[in-house]
């Protein structure tokens, strides 16, 4: 039974993509969403199964082995399944957010010519992502990691008759690909220094090597290297803001349950091997912080909605990996948890928006938008609220508790972090002020269009929103009467740790008076950085025509991104095209001057062999005698 529920999991995804791959020019629209649907659901009720299988059977990790797969010398690599409690952890969100993203493609997609398609690509994502978490050893996590890769390329570029959007999935193919070379070295050095890929090994195998040791050092920030693609950290982070060209469900999917959180599991499955490499886990924390406060820079002078979004994923992102870099593994993981609820919701709430707007994506061209579509507005507040880190929502735990280690890891790590803090909660109340507030700015023929999203897109609305309200349940700190059940639950995935290195994986120790002193200085900064959201978009309606915005000095480098892409297109891009169009000449010059002159000059030699074919009799026994002649001579000049 637990064998079959495991394998179903990612095996009804699977079935969904065949089914609505091969046949979505003949299946009916509605029954292509209801397949793609029930196969997402379907997977989401066998993880229950199998999480509640899993308590019942005393939370004890299993290992289930399909078949023998590859086996080199004494190298073997099984296929098969880890089941504990990251991988489970993982499954629901991955299944849960999925399932719902799906049923909201529904009602968002329907007038969409590709709509079978883009449903059989919705599969395969959650497909692979599902291999990715569920593997035993790294190369298993390695095939989902690239299929993924795959998937996004197809999903971003899924309108592909705009050349624009062919160049945002090609750029998240290419960056991708740089960081899964890190990846895959790190593997390469994981074979040759422990003979094995498989997680139970590797790690036992690890306990015993000295901390700091330059192997592990070495293997660490290769993998993190990795994730800083896969997970869009500085530098590898470009990517995922031009990511917003996939239809908005396909954000969702990316941004908040699937793709981006592949580089915080494989940190979090390594993390004996992150605690036996403390540079390693300093390098984690100064990048992540730096991406948090970078990245969240950026979304304060955004205006195309999706844009805002994308830039608080990767600062939210940059949250987790600061959070795991200070060794607060579970703290990381529990944002992960909340940070999928309440982006998936914004990303959803912002394709309501989107689709009332008759596809028009410019803030400064919307508000008031609350009166027409009082769902969208009621859950996208929620959503708000909770990214910025107010109580009583699941952002303001799950960043507490970052940031609370962060303080005690390293002061200006925290003072980073809270200035991100402050960022984000401006930019979303921005946001959600220039949107849903004041007067409407858009054409009158779109204010006479709106309307709220149909049910299969409204129901996901509120069932996102209700966990981004009570989801910080789990994480409940003892200074506030709880008893944090989600690091409980996942204590059991960090014993190698404690035992490798005990001095340093010790739990939090600040007095519940400083807790309670630094929650308090989050949740002013964050509301002083509302209120003056508020004051700026809405008492002074500050709202620039698009035609006429101009900046100057640092907030023109800010509106546009630092300039970051012209600087890479410089030094990277434009480079590698001047070399591609050189070796390209030299190829038609050298090249095709050697293929010719080949050719040439057999034609030259067939022209002189042809000569000796005159189909004259007596020219060919002209020629028989010289060549006896010839033999005759031969033998007696030799003998």
């Amino acid at each position: 039974m637990s064998l079959f529920l495991l394998v179903l999991i990612p095996l009804l995804p699977l079935i969904g993509f065949v089914i609505n791959g091969i046949g979505f020019r003949h299946i009916p629209k509605g029954a292509v969403g209801v397949i793609g649907s029930l196969a997402a659901l379907g997977s989401f009720a066998a993880s229950v199964a199998v999480l509640l299988a899993f308590k019942e059977a005393g939370s004890q990790p299993q290992i289930v082995s399909l078949f023998d797969w590859i086996t080199v010398g004494e190298l073997s690599i099984p296929f098969s399944f880890q089941h504990d409690q990251l991988s489970l952890l993982m499954l629901m969100i991955i299944t849960g957010v999925g399932s719902l993203i799906h049923i909201y493609s529904i009602g968002y997609m329907k007038h969409d010519e590709g709509f079978g398609k883009f449903f059989a690509f919705l599969n395969l994502f959650l497909f692979f992502m599902l291999l990715l978490v569920m593997g035993s050893n790294y190369v298993i996590m390695f095939i989902g990691w690239e299929g993924v890769g795959l998937c996004s390329y197809l999903l971003i570029g899924f309108w592909n008759k705009n050349t624009s959007y062919n160049n945002a999935a090609r750029k998240a193919f290419i960056m991708n690909r740089i960081g899964d070379l890190g990846f895959l070295l790190g593997i390469f050095t994981i074979i040759a220094t422990f003979g094995s890929v498989e997680y139970t090994e590797v790690f036992r195998q690890a306990t015993g090597l000295p901390i700091g040791d330059p192997v592990l050092i070495t293997i660490t920030l290769l993998l993190f290297v990795g994730a800083m693609g896969k997970s869009a950290q500085i530098p590898l982070y470009t990517w995922l803001p031009d990511a917003m060209a996939g239809p908005t469900p396909v954000s969702a999917l990316i941004h908040a349950a699937t793709m981006v959180t592949a580089g915080i599991y494989m940190v979090i499955r390594s993390n004996v091997l992150y605690t036996l490499a403390p540079e390693t886990l300093e390098v984690v924390a100064i990048v992540g912080a730096a991406t948090a406060i970078f990245a969240a820079s950026i979304g304060l002078l955004q205006n195309d909605i999706k844009k805002v979004l994308a830039y608080s994923t990767v600062s939210q992102l940059g949250y987790m990996f600061l959070g795991l870099g200070v060794m607060a593994y579970s703290a990381s993981m529990f944002h992960v948890i909340t940070h999928a609820f309440f982006k998936a919701l914004l990303f959803l709430g912002a394709g309501s928006v989107i689709h009332a707007m008759s596809d028009e994506q410019d803030i400064r061209k919307m508000g008031g938008l609350r009166k027409k579509l009082p769902i969208t507005f009621i859950t996208f507040f929620i959503a708000t609220w909770a990214i910025s880190g107010l109580p009583p929502f699941s952002g303001f735990f799950s960043k507490d508790e970052i940031l609370a280690h962060a303080f005690e890891h390293n002061k200006l790590l925290w003072a980073v972090g809270l200035v991100g803090s402050a960022m984000t909660s401006f930019y979303m109340f921005r946001l959600l002020f220039l949107t849903f507030f004041g007067t409407f700015r858009g054409t009158h023929e779109q204010e006479h269009h709106l309307h709220e999203s149909p049910a299969s897109m409204t129901i996901p609305l509120m069932v996102l929103a209700v966990f981004s309200a009570l989801g910080g349940v789990i994480g409940i700190p003892e200074a506030l009467g709880g008893s944090h059940q989600l690091a409980e639950f996942m204590s059991p995935l960090f014993d190698n740790s404690r035992q490798a290195n005990p001095e340093a994986f010790m739990p939090i120790s600040l007095s519940h008076s400083e807790e309670y002193m630094l929650m308090g200085v989050s949740v002013l900064v964050a509301l002083l950085s509302g209120i003056a959201a508020y004051v700026m978009y809405i008492s002074k309606a500050s709202v620039p025509a698009p035609e006429s915005e101009t900046r100057q000095g640092v907030q023109r480098a800010v509106y546009h991104k630092y300039y970051v892409d012209e600087l890479y297109d410089a030094v990277f891009v434009k480079p590698m095209r001047t070399l591609s169009n050189l070796l390209a000449s030299f190829g038609e010059f050298f090249i095709d001057l050697f293929v010719d002159g080949t050719g040439r000059l057999v034609k030259a030699l067939a022209n002189l062999g042809r000569q000796t074919q005159t189909g004259s009799t007596g020219y060919y026994i002209f020629a028989m005698v010289v060549g006896i002649m010839v033999i005759l001579f031969w033998n007696l000049l030799i003998k």
